[in-house]
């Protein structure tokens, strides 16, 4: 099981609900032991009504209850991120709108796949809370937390310090004491989940950049402040994806400890370069997708738009699976023949121009 599983109804139940609830005058010691603040009488009534929160997920979101709408902010931005980078694919990232299940049994806790897309959806979502929680963080939408003050170091040539560096270790230690509450089975799939997480938490540590404002009459930059900045979400995206095209085939080894049997992963091929904690990792080829198939999550790709110009996989050919297209025109209303006037506005007239739309049977 993963932590997506929990949250078939958390997305749609906290950015409902927990926006009304506001903690004041708290401090964050420690997420993973210790007595928290957990005053609130209405805390526990709204969080044991999140259907599929292990224990460890139910204490923290009862004591935490303050960053919660940011964790559900955070698989919902790695959930867009997934069905952008897999927009073209056989397998786009489908939700099921009808019941709020975010990827269906694709990543349901019984009938879990081990392969490459599972080990994308981690990550993204893992790298997605943590990007959200360190966001709200720095703009003062939570409390609890506030902005990093620890890697800031001697300041550069012709700037100094300012603004509000992000605190991506803080929304990281978020993301792994939620994500991975659920990944503590001495088992191969946890072993995967657990690596991938932290391989998209990684990703926002290798993107932060520095952040510059220039002040001064005119622009002229005088005095140019700049802070720790997390990139847009896009580019930690294009980047998972990059490691999603480079992943590495594992395979599952059983070692006998004190505990009992423990499942570990090595790689599969020994004359490629091993993995590092920032690379994805999985243990199971990926189904093909082509036709619809509950035990894999897949929805087939009938009646998918396709490229018909495309010789990749979002191309006619390989996206339908072989079974060929249909073709339909259709007709769509669009801004044209747009002028400026001085000062200051626009004026468009109205055409109605004629598409070709490809569709596979």
């Amino acid at each position: 099981s993963i932590f997506l599983g929990s949250f078939n109804k958390l997305i749609y139940y906290l950015l409902s609900h927990f926006h009304l609830i506001f903690m004041k005058n708290t401090k964050l010691q420690s997420l993973a032991v210790g007595h928290q603040y957990s005053s609130m009488g209405t805390q526990p009534i709204l969080c044991g009504s999140i259907p599929g929160l292990v224990p460890k997920q139910l204490r923290f979101c009862r004591n935490y209850v303050e960053i919660m709408p940011s964790v559900a902010e955070g698989v919902k931005i790695g959930i867009q991120e997934c069905q952008h980078q897999f927009r073209g694919r056989r397998w786009n990232c489908t939700t099921i709108s009808n019941n709020l299940a975010i990827f269906g049994p694709v990543l349901d806790k019984e009938m879990i796949i081990k392969e490459a897309k599972s080990a994308f959806v981690h990550a993204i979502a893992s790298a997605g809370v943590a990007f959200a929680v360190t966001r709200a963080c720095a703009d003062g939408s939570a409390t609890i937390c506030g902005c990093d003050t620890r890697h800031k170091g001697p300041p550069g040539d012709g700037w100094k310090w300012g603004g509000c560096s992000e605190d991506v270790e803080f929304g990281s230690m978020v993301s792994r004491e939620f994500a991975d509450a659920r990944e503590n089975r001495p088992d191969a799939r946890s072993a995967m989940n657990r690596h991938n997480n932290e391989a998209g938490r990684a990703s926002l540590n290798d993107n932060m950049f520095l952040r510059c404002k220039c002040h001064g009459l005119s622009g002229s930059c005088e005095v140019k402040t700049c802070w720790w900045s997390q990139p847009d979400f896009r580019v930690i995206g294009d980047y998972m994806k990059d490691k999603y095209d480079s992943a590495s085939e594992m395979v599952v080894e059983k070692h006998r400890e004190s505990r009992g049997w423990v499942e570990t992963l090595r790689p599969k091929y020994n004359n490629f370069k091993p993995p590092t904690e920032r690379d994805l990792v999985y243990y199971e080829s990926s189904p093909n997708f082509c036709e619809p198939n509950p035990e894999t999550g897949s929805f087939g790709t009938r009646d998918r738009v396709c490229n018909l110009t495309s010789h990749g996989i979002d191309g006619c050919d390989l996206l339908c699976c072989g079974r060929g297209h249909n073709t339909r025109t259709e007709k769509r209303k669009e801004k044209c023949h747009c002028i400026f006037h001085w000062c200051c506005y626009v004026s468009c007239q109205e055409c109605v121009r004629i598409y070709d739309v490809h569709t596979c049977k």
